[in-house]
Parts: C-alpha cells; structure tokens; sequence
C-alpha cells in the first residue's frame, strides 16, 4: 500500500510518500518534498500551486490512500483561513484523482507517532526518521510533518 502524507500550508505544501509492505507491515520512503509558492504572489495563484502541485504527486506516486493534517489551533486568523483554504484545495486535488483523504488533527499525529500528544517538532522527526530507517530527519520541517502523517495513516488504516 502507498500512502501520500501532506502538510498543508499557502507557502509550503508539505508532502510525503511511503510504501508499508504488504507481507511485513515495514514502512518504506518513496518521496517527499514541498510545494513552494512565492509570497508576492497572489493567494488564488498560489492555490493553484498547490492543486497542481498535489496531482502532480498523486500521477507520480499513485498512492492508495492519502491522508492530511488539519488546523487544531491558531491565533492568526488570516492565517487560519489561508490554510483552510490551502486544505481545500488539497481536498479538491485527492478527489479529483480518485482518492479519499483522511484528516487528522496535529494532536493524533503526534500520538501516534511518539505516544505523547504533545511531543516536540525534533520528537516527531526522530521518530520518521527511526520508522523509515533514515540515517537523518527529513527536511524541511513541512516534508517531515507530512510524512508523518503518511505514518499515522498507516498506523490508523493498516492497523501496523
């Protein structure tokens, strides 16, 4: 089963692509990277980015499944509409590809990828880079985050 992981964001789209064995449930990386978008630009084009960008991927890698992280909390709220729409966007690009995409808040990635809910950002990165068997993190901090979610997704669908 191939899973893509995103971490959504209007400057940087965070993806991640892994592959769980069938036979023996171990996680493997196939991809991960980010979608830039630059910030002179506008939001609509950026969007578009972003849209382009995650078909892009799922033409690519053709996962399976696909899975992204939602907003939990902010205090910005121009921020946190920006990213609902970028989360929009992504939403709109995995079903036009024929996917569903699961949604989980950063609080139950967390869990399930440490055991503690509220983990550091350095805690969630080992532990990838320990579940993928990488000599080092992912980065940037947004490819590492959707891998991440990539890894919960297994964890919540294959029951790994």
């Amino acid at each position: 089963m191939t899973i893509l992981g995103i971490d959504p964001g209007v400057a940087s789209t965070g993806y991640g692509v892994i592959r769980c064995g069938e036979k023996d449930g171990v996680m493997r990386l196939v991809d991960y990277g980010v979608i830039t978008t630059p910030p002179g630009q506008i939001l609509e084009r950026r969007l578009k980015s972003i849209f382009d960008g995650v078909e892009r991927i799922i033409r690519d890698a053709r996962p399976d499944r696909a899975a992204t992280e939602t907003i939990f909390y902010s205090k910005n709220i121009k921020s946190l509409v920006q990213v609902s729409e970028a989360i929009g966007v992504v939403s709109l690009a995995v079903c036009r590809q024929g996917l569903t995409l699961s949604r989980y808040t950063p609080l139950e990635v967390k869990q399930t990828i440490s055991g503690n809910g509220k983990a550091k950002k350095n805690q969630i990165q080992s532990m990838v880079a320990r579940m993928l068997n990488l000599e080092n993190p992912p980065k940037p901090d947004h490819a590492s985050d959707a891998l991440a979610v990539a890894i919960c997704e297994a964890f919540m669908f294959a029951r790994l």
